[in-house]
């Protein structure tokens, strides 16, 4: 059965085939802010400075109604994070201009930027205070320095540490390290500072908390009141249980500091995250689940009551929507919240009746993120596709056609032959509809056979849909001519809650079933599908899925697995985030040892026969490089043609573009070598790569 349609945009004349290069010059656009009276915008644009090995990033501002964007700041650094102040003529923003990252503020009416903030420190995230007069900051400091001067104490730890031979860190409790950097004892705190004036005001003096709380938080973990007297911030503590506890918390501190933050959601021993206050500051919406310890619950809208004396209890809004939503934002007449979320292999739009919880659609197909009202009763919000990288447009609250505000990549994509892809659904494990991806290579010639490209998505609680790529992009297998499958396993998000946690306790069971049973689907309905050259590949969760493929069948010619896990035991002891095994796999592994012996690929190396690509980044600390590394020795040892590629200075991710052009052209030439030959293997790779 066809679901959905994602088809290629028709190219222009001397097109060529997409492939990393062309997914590094689209320039991404990101952190959008709606101007106070609705009808203009500001906005981030990245652009990939190759030889530079980095990106680098502007502020550009259009009109809300349609027009040409126009590029306010340029220069070597990155300007990022634009709010708007109160007069719709001016604005403030963060800038690493100096190689420090300062507050700056800027007119639309001309002239040049001017730095307002000069700490010893970087300010890390920034809002503005509905009167314009108050900045409220996000700064990393120490939380034993004295009220008042935590900026210089802070700066003076730094600087003492880094002039002192003595590298050594001493740790008596986890996280003592993170994603991809050790605790060095500096926490996200939240400041208010007063634009001009003296020392900034550290609204969490003294707690040993992160605002933004890592490793949740995100950039949208702060709201001002309207009326600017208290400010919400998620906050995590560090205690002694950090490491295996999702027990994340809203705050709320008078503005002027004249009582300690008090926390919302003691209650709630799990998750809450996203707070922001309705436009007369009467309620406060927020995110929120239900089971401690689990990171990919539910995440139910919740609406506290805000009055005189204080907030009441919480209630919540959409108990009966089985979606986990999140970008949550208020219209401007208080009635409805906006939301996204992950939908059938879309992430679609959402309004919600802020009185009932009724849910409407309002953008269905695509990954759209971060609505905000503008006038004339419209939705902006950001949308990219398969086909396409993300671009502004708006959709009345109501629904109906788009309206596209940006063409920022048109010209960029046009230069470019892209794969056509197509939505089907099949039976899956448990006799569960499953849904996945198929996609015709560029430049497709009817009668023609293809290799396929099996693609598995990390989570395992995420979604491999519609949406454009930057690190994991199916666009680069058919501009590099295979047939590209990815299959929304069982454990996917947006196909309800139960769907998602039916991968709880089954790594290896239902998601390998609905993998195979999914490519067998792509293979039997699309003839131009080769089925006698498959290649398999993925990251992280899709990683550990090639480790345990490899034990479990031959029928692919190559494997590609970067950062997965060989022995989910000792993962468990070599990751930061200890929540996540222990929830994965019921337990701790000597508490629920069956637990970690049910699916553990390093049980079936004797089965191993297949070539094989390992990758992985040496500061990935969420799956830890030796296992990548130990399924290199045992591929070795095997005599298994493979290859080990090795980032020193990645993390879970490949985020420098050198390094991801190396990765593209060494994963594509793997693929080719197996699959490309004459008899299906052993062929000679591709030119360039």
């Amino acid at each position: 059965m066809i679901t959905a349609f994602v088809l290629a945009l028709a190219p222009v004349a001397d097109t060529h085939s997409f492939n990393v290069h062309d997914m590094l010059a689209m320039q991404r656009i990101s952190g959008w802010e709606v101007a106070p009276d609705g009808h203009s915008l500001l906005f981030e644009l990245r652009t990939t400075d190759v030889e530079a090995n980095r990106g680098r990033y502007d502020i550009w501002l259009t009109d809300a109604g349609g027009g040409e964007p126009r590029r306010l700041t340029t220069n070597e650094a990155s300007d990022t994070s634009p709010r708007w102040l109160p007069d719709g003529r001016s604005f403030v923003f963060l800038s690493s201009r100096g190689g420090s990252s300062q507050v700056w503020r800027m007119s639309l009416d001309g002239g040049e930027a001017a730095q307002l903030t000069h700490f010893p420190v970087d300010v890390d995230n920034l809002r503005v205070f509905p009167d314009g007069k108050r900045l409220l900051l996000g700064i990393a400091v120490k939380p034993d320095t004295t009220a008042g001067k935590e900026l210089e104490e802070t700066a003076k730890s730094d600087a003492e540490a880094e002039a002192s031979k003595v590298k050594a860190r001493v740790y008596d409790s986890l996280l003592f390290r993170h994603w991809d950097s050790w605790d060095d004892g500096k926490r996200n705190h939240v400041f208010v500072w007063e634009i001009g004036g003296g020392a900034p005001r550290d609204l969490m003096h003294g707690m040993d908390a992160d605002s933004p709380p890592k490793p949740f938080g995100g950039a949208e973990e702060f709201a001002i009141s309207p009326d600017g007297k208290g400010v919400v911030f998620g906050a995590r503590v560090h205690t002694k249980d950090a490491a295996w506890t999702t027990d994340l918390n809203l705050y709320f501190a008078p503005a002027d500091g004249s009582a300690p933050a008090r926390n919302l959601t003691a209650d709630n021993k799990a998750q809450d995250s996203g707070p922001c206050f309705s436009p007369d500051g009467k309620w406060l919406a927020y995110l929120a689940m239900a089971r401690p310890g689990y990171e990919s619950d539910r995440q139910r809208i919740v609406l506290m009551q805000a009055g005189p004396t204080g907030f009441q209890a919480p209630r919540v809004l959409t108990e009966a929507w089985d979606r986990s939503p999140g970008d949550l934002s208020w219209s401007n007449d208080g009635k409805t919240l906006y939301a996204s979320a992950d939908n059938l292999g879309q992430h679609s739009l959402f309004a919600v009746d802020a009185a009932s919880g009724a849910v409407r659609t309002l953008v269905e197909q695509g990954t759209n993120s971060a609505p905000l009202e503008v006038a004339g009763g419209r939705v902006l919000f950001g949308q990219d596709t398969l086909d396409q990288p993300l671009e502004l447009f708006t959709v009345a609250a109501t629904g109906g056609e788009l309206s596209a505000l940006t063409h920022i990549n048109r010209e960029r994509i046009g230069a470019t032959s892209r794969g056509s892809f197509e939505q089907f659904s099949f039976t899956g494990a448990h006799g569960d509809k499953v849904y996945a991806y198929a996609g015709k290579p560029a430049g497709f010639v009817e009668g023609k056979k293809y290799p396929v490209a099996l693609l598995i998505h990390g989570g395992p609680q995420g979604s491999f849909g519609n949406h454009f790529h930057y690190r994991w992009n199916p666009q680069a297998y058919a501009g590099a001519g295979y047939a590209a499958v990815f299959v929304d396993f069982h454990g996917s998000t947006g196909y309800g809650q139960a769907f998602t946690d039916a991968v709880n306790h089954d790594w290896g069971g239902a998601p390998y079933e609905d993998l195979m049973k999914g490519l067998d689907a792509a293979l039997a309905k699309y003839p131009w599908m080769d089925g006698s050259r498959c290649g398999a590949l993925g990251a992280s969760f899709g990683g550990y899925m090639i480790n345990w493929i490899a034990g479990q069948t031959d029928r692919f010619k190559c494997l590609i697995s970067h950062d997965g896990n060989i022995d989910e035991r000792l993962a468990y002891l070599d990751t930061e985030e200890l929540w996540f095994p222990e929830w994965e796999h019921g337990g701790t592994p000597w508490g629920n040892p069956e637990g970690y012996a049910k699916h553990n690929p390093i049980d079936f190396i004797q089965n191993w026969k297949t070539p094989w690509l390992v990758i992985h980044g040496g500061k990935d600390y969420r799956v830890v490089d030796t296992q990548g590394m130990a399924s290199f020795t045992a591929l070795q040892r095997k005599g298994i043609p493979s290859k080990f590629l090795y980032f020193p200075d990645e993390n879970h991710w490949v985020l420098k573009p050198q390094n991801s052009i190396l990765w593209h052209d060494t994963v594509l030439g793997w693929l080719d070598q197996w699959t490309k030959g004459a008899d299906g293997g052993g062929g000679k790779s591709a030119p360039g790569r």
